[in-house]
């Protein structure tokens, strides 16, 4: 069995459902410590999070991944205990397989090899680890971001290892993200008898006009290579459950994806006022998941391009579609980011898997990642 495949059964064998890790972050820093990295383990509330590193100054090049995953649902959905993993015809089944503690078993050996060949290599080496990326993100690395900002720490390029493949490893480099933005909206209305319809509000039908044109509205036309904001209704909650009464108020929850034409506080400010031109009695909750980033042209995306190109044969896809990822709270920083990771064909599905040969292949492109950025493409 090849290193990679035996951490990464490892990892798969501890149910750290979010926000627990489950003794995964102890076993990498006993491994990265004795390649020689430095390990700093930050519990931050309920969250464990570490920060691995070899080397010292710039530039600083950030490993980026989480060790917490999604519930596996019913056990017995599986076709193999979710925390047993299980090899099957080239497949490595498994909670985490694809999301991401393959990603990370390749980013632990990556390191260890890159820094055995090159122990005296130019720059910081660093790998970053949370519990609590599935989760609320608050204590993870939201929360490290911070700390990392009051240290004045610098990152320079940060390689997130989200899976981001289609068909093929390698055939798609995620170049950025689109920011999320969700609100809980309560139109407050009068309930009623729905025969004496004088004598109430319906707050459905005072909102329905504000929602149909939230919901049609055209923000943007899109951001190099982002597609248009969106927002999408996604819950409508009111009434008693009785046909016969008219609901004192309406719960609606919405969310929006935006590119970088936006951020969350001019959003904000738009929806706003929009619900006040329609009169209505209303309060506004919002949560901001994180903005929107977007790294440009550069030595990251050329170096990325170039690796892939060689791995996959073809030249990557570059893309910002997809989800969010950590990397939302690391480009703050002044960082450039970009995710790299296995096939995404299964993450959070019953019979989670990766493939053992995009497995086995991923700590080499890593390390051609390490190496391109750190050495100057040599080594």
């Amino acid at each position: 069995m090849s290193d990679v495949l035996q951490l990464a059964c490892e990892l798969i064998s501890r149910p750290s459902v979010t926000p627990e890790d489950a003794g995964c972050q102890s076993l990498i820093g006993e491994r990265l410590r004795a390649a020689g990295f430095a390990c700093e383990h930050l519990r931050l509330g309920e969250v464990d999070n570490l920060w691995a590193t070899h080397g010292s100054g710039a530039p600083v090049l950030v490993l980026l991944g989480h060790t917490d995953v999604v519930p596996s649902g019913p056990a017995e959905a599986w076709a193999s205990a979710p925390f047993t993993p299980d090899v099957r015809d080239g497949v490595l089944y498994g909670r985490g397989a694809a999301d991401m503690k393959g990603s990370v078993a390749a980013f632990v050996v990556a390191a260890e090899q890159f820094v055995a060949a090159h122990p005296d290599h130019p720059g910081t080496l660093a790998v970053l680890l949370t519990s609590d990326e599935e989760g609320d993100a608050i204590d993870g690395v939201r929360h490290v971001a911070r700390l990392f900002a009051e240290r004045g720490q610098r990152i320079d390029w940060c390689i997130t290892g989200e899976p981001s493949s289609t068909a093929r490893l390698g055939d798609l480099l995620r170049v950025g993200r689109r920011g999320s933005l969700s609100a809980t909206l309560a139109v407050k209305g009068v309930q009623g008898h729905v025969a004496y319809p004088e004598k109430a509000r319906n707050p459905i039908h005072l909102a329905a006009p504000a929602l149909a044109e939230l919901a049609a509205h055209a923000w943007d036309d899109g951001y190099e290579s982002f597609p248009p904001t969106s927002l999408q209704i996604s819950n409508i909650a009111a009434g008693t459950g009785a046909s016969n009464v008219i609901p004192g108020e309406l719960q609606v929850r919405f969310n929006l994806r935006y590119n970088p034409h936006w951020n969350a506080a001019r959003l904000e400010a738009e929806v706003g006022a929009l619900l006040d031109r329609h009169a209505l009695d209303y309060t506004l909750h919002w949560h901001r998941s994180g903005e929107p980033f977007h790294t440009p042209e550069g030595r990251l995306r050329q170096v990325a391009r170039d690796v892939l190109t060689r791995f996959a044969g073809a030249a990557p896809e570059e893309s910002t579609g997809g989800g969010t990822s950590d990397a939302r709270f690391i480009a703050p920083l002044g960082a450039h980011c970009i995710e790299v990771g296995p096939v995404n064909a299964s993450i959070h599905q019953v019979d989670e898997n990766v493939r053992v040969a995009d497995l086995e292949a991923l700590p080499g492109l890593y390390r051609a990642l390490i190496a391109g950025l750190l050495l100057d493409g040599a080594g």
